[in-house]
């Protein structure tokens, strides 16, 4: 890679032994730390309870590390493996942009933003949260399909029926969070003397020639996944970009993986499809897609690197799945790596494999 001036490091990601995709950016202006937050591995997870826990309180020294010289922490949901509640040095003298809690959130992590930002008050401010609440008007929210254009212009053939239920499925779905959404009252946005808080969907923030962007809420998976939304963020620097997309899950959406292509980043952070799951909450079909979006990034970017980690190496057999996506990026001369095999590592997943 040619030498810039947007650096990044993996704090911590899956590939490292504990469910994560925290990273720190540095430019000439200013340091963030994108989603620092750390989860245990799954029980199938080929290790011992007790490697587990140590990685994760690796993974949690990691971020703690990370966290003491940057400006601006990035929150891109509120699932712990994307946030840490509650520590007060990793917020303490923070400018927090974090995603709305107010809407395209699901109900569970509602409820964890609402505590969350009930200890962020706790913390740093001298009034309780439950007064700071505000009471909002209705809100009318469009259809999140009417984004999606070429995911619903998809053919999927003998299984088009099933897909055209579970959309209508999804739909009542949102239908009852935007109820809620319209039911809750507000959370707001807070300056408190040592810790600000700034909502960033769609939002852009500058820091002298660097500039943080945020996506509108994307879908976590697929379309009106029940885990919620998510938003990524995009680095500027000069003629410089960065972007971390969060849980985009492959993407699966081909209108997510249109949005990567159109932003042409040189570093790309990409989360890929949960193939651990396979068949339970990730089908063949959904695989498929995330395959052709990821080998279409990689065609069609100009990205110099893609660290392609979080999910997949949860799964002992993410190679052989994505085979497909890494002969892409050997015929594109693309580097396509996970955060362990950027340290020059080997997947811990894959560890035993390769000590055997």
């Amino acid at each position: 890679m040619k030498t810039r001036k947007i650096k990044f490091t993996p704090v911590w990601f899956d590939s490292l032994g504990a469910k994560s995709s925290c990273t720190l950016v540095k430019t000439p202006d200013v340091s963030i730390l994108i989603d620092p937050g750390v989860a245990a591995m799954q029980p199938s997870f080929p290790a011992s309870p007790s490697e587990k826990r140590l990685w994760v309180q690796q993974a949690r020294m990691a971020i703690r590390k990370a966290s003491e010289n940057c400006r601006v922490v990035v929150l891109s949901h509120y699932h712990h493996d994307h946030y840490t509640d509650f520590e007060k040095e990793l917020y303490e003298g923070k400018l927090i942009l974090a995603k709305n809690p107010n809407e395209y959130i699901n109900d569970t992590q509602r409820m964890r933003a609402y505590r969350f930002y009930s200890h962020i008050c706790r913390a740093f401010g001298d009034v309780k949260f439950e007064k700071l609440l505000e009471k909002r008007e209705v809100k009318e929210y469009p259809d999140p399909l009417e984004q999606l254009l070429l995911a619903m212009g998809r053919d999927y053939g003998d299984y088009q029926k099933r897909k055209t239920e579970l959309l209508e499925k999804g739909r009542k779905w949102f239908q009852k969070r935007v109820e809620n959404w319209n039911r809750w009252k507000l959370i707001p946005e807070f300056n408190h003397e040592n810790c600000e808080v700034r909502f960033a969907d769609e939002k852009s923030f500058s820091f002298g020639k660097t500039r943080i962007r945020f996506s509108r809420p994307f879908f976590h998976g697929i379309e009106y996944a029940r885990v919620g939304w998510v938003i990524s963020t995009i680095i500027t620097y000069e003629d410089e970009k960065f972007i971390h997309t969060s849980d985009l899950e492959g993407p699966v959406i081909e209108d997510q993986a249109e949005w990567i292509i159109r932003e042409n980043p040189n570093v790309l952070i990409l989360d890929g499809p949960s193939t651990y799951l396979i068949p339970y909450m990730l089908n063949l079909i959904n695989l498929r897609r995330a395959i052709e979006n990821m080998c279409r990034i990689i065609r069609e970017t100009d990205a110099e690197l893609i660290i392609y980690d979080h999910h997949l190496p949860r799964d002992v057999r993410f190679k052989k799945w994505l085979k497909e996506v890494y002969e892409t990026a050997e015929k594109e001369d693309k580097r396509v790596l996970t955060a362990a095999e950027y340290f020059g590592k080997t997947p811990v997943v894959l560890r035993n494999i390769r000590e055997g």
